[in-house]
């Protein structure tokens, strides 16, 4: 089994339906997309309640409805990640998917990046 470093929940119904600590270790930290608040959304979930210091929350999907005009969560997860892994400067980070999203209209390259920009200054 895995212990991972990192759980990304894209799905919001998975914390409340699944164990999503399943094999973590004490450092694991999680990153879920929920329309709920990161308190409601614990309350919910006695999993996470001992270890809510390393759990954010964000909702990936409205984010992406109001910048991207699509429900695709990926961009803002990737954007929530940087914030709470610090593994890279996020303009950095930015400037990095431009190049993978280049074949992108300009207009929904730009939309990309304040999706990963709001995720990055709303995850909490």
């Amino acid at each position: 089994y895995m212990s991972p470093d990192y759980v990304f929940i894209l799905d919001p119904g998975l914390a409340l339906t699944d164990d999503i600590t399943a094999n973590e270790k004490n450092t694991t930290k999680y990153i879920i997309t929920s329309h709920l608040k990161k308190d409601e959304l614990i309350s919910l979930v006695p999993e996470l309640q001992e270890i809510k210091d390393r759990v954010y929350v964000l909702d990936c999907f409205q984010i992406a409805r109001e910048t991207i005009g699509k429900a695709i969560p990926n961009t803002p997860m990737l954007g929530a990640f940087m914030k709470v892994s610090g593994m890279y400067d996020l303009e950095y980070f930015k400037d990095k998917m431009k190049s993978v999203l280049k074949k992108l209209p300009p207009n929904l390259i730009e939309a990309n990046m304040e999706a990963i920009q709001r995720a990055y200054n709303e995850v909490h």
